[in-house]
């Protein structure tokens, strides 16, 4: 297994208290090699002075971080393997194995970098795609488990680091395990307890969270003090709760599990931090609010939803400049929410309401930040754009919009028959077309599908230029929202016609308009001599076909080459002598059928 030297990022110092640089750091407790007698020294970074680093066994026991062989300064918590030690914090309760531990005396960050054999990575995990985080086996070396914070995003499970074996699965928080499967989908944030099984395959997430559900509840409320009004829990903490609710003037409070055990008040309107059994808080004024409460902090925001007619863009960075407004398209089921797709250059902009300054919204920060009332102006790079705000919380983000070189269907139920190899490039994908009025929209005609079949790895994809680093898939069929690393989408053998939006992900598969009774088999398609140097021969054995055969010649980016015509035969030729060394996709279409095959050629 390789191990990963984790050099943190200073996010954080103990409070208040600034602390100079130390002669040594080393760790102390049950767990260490020395116990409570003495510290275990560890090695200070020659780059930066703040990061200590030791390799060493540690038994089932505590421990904790120290300066200086003294404890005037030392370092505990309640995380492990990683977290952010504190002042004084308590002991860290530690797992036996071998570790790399690496800590940062000025900001307190920590992580014991176990050196196991399965472990977890993906977009849900601290570390991303970028490395993973071992899990901790039973005696027997079949049960492993780990206790973690992770975000909504995707995760899978893998041996020794390395993608020879990995599992994933379709549910959560629990479910069968697959060799290669999708990513499993986390979507909630929040500290779980994960365990996975590796004999049996199975996997399970346990979510620890204080509260199963928070709500409001009193005759400020629509349900007055007889039925609670739930708030939902952020996808992103667990702890934060929020709604958007028409309250009336009059008094409420907040509660945990729909009872009068747990409940908070305040005595301040619209912010405040919130009071076990407190005071009713008193709304002074009716209307439509978002209502915001952490359940780990106590605070509380009610923020008046203020309702506009338009909300622009404005700015020499916009189609109007600074004369003319762009208008954004609010949201129909939520009128805080305003969008717009826009091609801007670059200069500087500010939202506004109403087409007027009266009420306006700027602010420093670029792609993404928080607008205030009258704030400065924005600065923006020229790209095109999904625009993103909202004008109660003043919230707002820019999405670039990318455009693909090519983007292609590919998999075992494709025309191809196959997935692609890793250095294969496109050898077997098949392209589509981009529209000519809008990049980001893709289409192709007559493309002929297989059943998918789940033993047989069945399935197609989208992917972008070739390669699998940007790839969309989901498991509907014929249509659907396709997501980054998706399950493989599911056809039903036939010739379709699909439009796909590499924006938004969605797809049709549509039958397509010269459907034909029996399907074309891409092993009645001949290519010889393949590699060849100049000619090329087509063989097409036992095929029905139209009046014209048209061959396109594409290379693996997805670009058209060349494009041939020939009278309905058995067996066409043509000179290939103009292209250079390399390999080479050819689309062979009567009209009808449609099929693809690859075509090396060599010199």
């Amino acid at each position: 297994m390789m191990r990963h030297l984790l050099f943190f990022v200073m996010i954080a110092v103990f409070g208040s208290t600034a602390y100079g640089q130390f002669s040594t750091v080393g760790i102390i407790g049950t767990a260490t090699p020395q116990g409570w007698d003495a510290s275990t020294p560890m090695v200070q970074d020659d780059e930066d002075p703040n990061v200590w680093t030791l390799e060493v066994a540690l038994v089932d026991g505590e421990l904790k971080f120290r300066a200086d062989d003294d404890w005037e300064v030392n370092w505990g918590d309640t995380g492990f393997p990683f977290g952010t030690g504190e002042q004084d914090g308590p002991n860290l309760q530690v797992v036996e194995g071998d570790y790399l531990i690496t800590f940062n005396s000025e900001t307190g960050e920590y992580f014991f970098d176990y050196d196991g054999t399965i472990g977890i990575i993906g977009s849900a995990t601290p570390f991303g795609w970028d490395r993973d985080v071992f899990m901790f086996p039973n005696d027997a070396f079949t049960l492993y488990s780990l206790t973690i914070m992770l975000e909504a995003g995707d995760i899978k499970f893998r041996q020794d680091g390395d993608w020879a074996i990995n599992w994933g699965g379709e549910d959560f928080p629990e479910g069968q395990a697959e060799l290669d499967g999708p990513n499993i989908p986390v979507d909630q944030a929040g500290l779980y307890s994960i365990t996975f099984d590796v004999e049996a395959a199975y996997y399970e997430f346990e979510l620890i969270v204080g509260y199963d559900s928070i709500s409001i509840i009193g005759d400020a409320t629509p349900g007055g003090w007889d039925e609670d009004t739930h708030l939902q829990r952020d996808a992103n903490n667990t702890d934060l709760w929020r709604g958007i609710v028409d309250l009336v003037e009059g008094d409420l409070k907040f509660r945990a599990e729909n009872d009068w055990a747990v409940n908070w008040g305040g005595d301040t309107f619209p912010t405040g931090v919130a009071v076990p059994n407190g005071d009713n808080i008193f709304v002074d004024e009716a209307g439509e609010y978002i209502v915001t409460f952490n359940s780990s902090t106590l605070e509380y925001d009610f923020l008046l939803v203020e309702e506009f007619d338009v909300v622009s863009i404005i700015g020499d960075a916009t189609p109007g400049g600074w004369i003319d407004d762009t208008d954004m398209e609010q949201d129909p089921n939520d009128k805080t929410q305003w969008s717009i797709r826009v091609v801007l250059t670059d200069g500087e902009m500010k939202f506004r309401a109403n087409n007027d300054w009266g009420i306006n919204w700027g602010a420093g920060t670029f792609p993404e930040g928080t607008a205030v009332q009258d704030g400065p102006n924005i600065p923006v790079p020229a790209g095109e754009y999904f625009v993103y705000f909202n004008s109660t919380t003043g919230a707002y983000f820019f999405d670039e919009i990318e455009e693909f070189n090519s983007i292609s269907i590919v998999g075992r139920s494709g025309p191809f028959g196959e997935w692609p190899d890793t250095d294969d490039g496109g050898a077997v994908d098949w392209f589509m077309d981009k529209d000519p009025n809008d990049g980001n929209i893709w289409t192709t005609t007559g493309v002929q599908l297989f059943d998918f079949d789940p033993d047989d790895d069945g399935g197609v994809k989208f992917r972008a230029d070739t390669a699998w680093t940007v790839n969309w898939g989901a498991e509907d069929f014929p249509e659907g929202t396709a997501t980054q690393d998706g399950p493989n989408i599911q056809p039903v053998a036939g010739v379709y016609d699909v439009v796909f939006n590499a924006v938004t992900g969605e797809y049709v598969f549509s039958p397509s308009t010269s459907v034909r009774e029996n399907f074309i088999n891409p092993d009645q398609i001949k290519v010889f001599p393949n590699p060849t140097g100049n000619f090329v021969n087509i063989q097409l054995e036992g095929i029905d076909l139209g009046a014209e055969i048209s061959v396109s010649v594409y290379d693996l980016s997805g670009k058209q080459l060349a494009i041939y015509s020939f009278s309905s035969t058995n067996e066409i030729n043509f000179d290939v002598s103009g292209l250079q060394t390399g390999n080479y996709i050819l689309h062979i279409t009567d009209g009808q059928f449609f099929s693809g095959k690859r075509l090396s050629v060599i010199r």
